[in-house]
C-alpha cells in the first residue's frame, strides 16, 4: 500500500485549513522577506545570525525591512550554534547527532501575534524547553483524518509565555481559534520573535519534536515531519 506520509499529503491537499496566523500577508508578497539561513554571506546582510537578529530587534521599525518573513523548510543552516545542537550526544526522539538542518517552517512576525488552529482537535502537550537556543513556550496539538484513518500532531514553537497558561491536555481546539501568540527573545529560546510550525506522523513523547536534523537522519525525518506548507 502506500506510505503513510504520501496518504497524508493527498489527505491535505483534499481539504481546506483556516489560516494559521490570520495577519501574516501571505497574499502579498512585497509585504515579507523569505529568508535564507544557509550562508554567511546573506545572513551578515540580512540579519538572520542571532546576533545580528538580536540587534535588529533595537531598531525602530521604519528602519527594518519587513514585520514579517519566513524561514524554509528542509534547509541546511548555519545559525545553529549552541550546545543544543552541536552536541551529538543529545537525542529527542532517537534523532541525535550534530543538527542543523531544518524540518519546520518559520513565520516571523511581531512578538505577540496571535497564532490559530488550522483545523480541529485537541491540546496533546505543552511546556517550556529552557535550553539556549530551544523552543521556549510550546503546544503540541493532536488532530485525525476521517476517513483516511491518519493521525497527526502540529507543534507550535517559540510561544509567549501565557500561550500556555490555562491549557489542559485534552482541551479541544477548532479550526481558527486563537491559540497563542508568538513570544519574545527571553521566553521563546533567544530568537527573534517568529512561530516554529511543525507537523508530525510520529507521536510525541513531551512536549518536544527535532526541529533541526542531521544530514544522516534527514530521510527519516521528511517522512516523520511533512512540509507543514501543506496547512498553511
Amino acid at each position: 500500500g502506500e506510505s503513510l506520509d504520501l496518504a497524508f499529503v493527498q489527505a491535505c491537499q483534499r481539504r481546506n485549513f483556516s489560516s494559521v496566523m490570520p495577519s501574516f500577508p501571505f497574499d502579498d508578497k512585497k509585504r515579507y522577506v523569505v529568508r535564507d539561513f544557509s550562508s554567511i554571506r546573506q545572513q551578515t546582510s540580512r540579519g538572520g545570525l542571532r546576533c545580528v537578529a538580536r540587534a535588529l530587534l533595537r531598531l525602530p521599525a521604519t528602519q527594518r525591512c519587513t514585520k514579517f518573513d519566513v524561514g524554509k523548510f528542509n534547509e541546511r543552516r548555519i545559525i545553529y550554534t549552541t550546545e543544543l545542537f552541536v552536541n551529538g550526544s543529545q537525542s529527542i526522539e532517537n534523532f541525535s547527532g550534530v543538527r542543523d538542518i531544518h524540518v519546520g517552517l518559520d513565520l516571523g512576525a511581531p512578538a505577540l501575534t496571535r497564532i490559530h488552529a488550522p483545523l480541529d482537535g485537541s491540546i496533546w502537550r505543552f511546556g517550556y524547553n529552557p535550553k539556549d537556543g530551544d523552543y521556549g513556550h510550546v503546544i503540541i496539538t493532536a488532530h485525525h483524518f476521517e476517513p483516511e484513518n491518519i493521525s497527526f500532531w502540529i507543534l507550535y514553537g517559540h510561544l509567549d509565555a501565557s500561550s500556555v497558561s490555562f491549557k489542559r491536555i485534552g482541551d479541544p481546539v477548532r479550526a481558527g481559534d486563537p491559540i497563542a501568540r508568538c513570544g519574545r527573545p527571553h521566553e521563546n529560546g533567544g530568537w527573534p520573535s517568529h512561530l516554529h510550525l511543525q507537523l508530525s506522523l510520529i507521536e510525541p513523547q513531551d512536549h518536544d519534536l527535532p526541529g533541526v536534523v542531521n544530514q544522516i537522519d534527514l530521510p527519516r525525518a521528511l517522512r516523520d515531519f511533512p512540509d507543514p506548507r501543506l496547512i498553511v
